[in-house]
């Protein structure tokens, strides 16, 4: 097995080694081997693939941090035929939410959650997506 060097912040790094040990997992490296496997199956769902997908992405990020705000605009503008809604808010005296609301496919909203996640400086990043076939459908049933 290759042997890997990363860089963290003390703070992030104390966080994964109190979750290792509160979960019983036997050392920080089996965190992240687990961590990286979740990160890289996200996408991969088949039954996503090739259908119209709605995506909705929550970024959590503190205002005094203005880079990630400007980085925030420049991807809803570089995505702009992806991106259907944009909504901005102040959350508690230091931070500011992003909320995108995404329509297109499965490559392109994970490219664009894969930039998202990539800027630094974001405290949090979650998402969720649906099939649209799959919420116009619920919505008919239910009327």
């Amino acid at each position: 097995m290759a042997v890997v060097s990363i860089s963290m912040p003390d703070e992030l790094l104390r966080r994964i080694d109190g979750f290792a040990d509160e979960h019983g997992y036997t050392g920080r490296s089996e965190v992240f081997r687990e961590a990286a496997r979740d990160l890289l199956g996200e996408f991969e769902d088949r039954r996503l693939e090739d259908r119209e997908l709605m995506g909705v992405v929550t970024v959590l990020f503190d205002y005094e941090t203005t880079s990630v705000e400007e980085r925030m605009m420049s991807l809803r503008h570089e995505h702009e035929y992806l991106v259907a809604s944009n909504f901005h808010s102040h959350v508690g005296d230091h931070y500011c939410m992003e909320l995108f609301i995404l329509d297109g496919t499965l490559e392109e909203i994970s490219t664009f959650v894969g930039k998202i996640r990539a800027t630094r400086d974001t405290m949090s990043v979650d998402y969720s997506v649906i099939p649209v076939d799959d919420f116009a459908r619920t919505i008919a049933d239910s009327e």
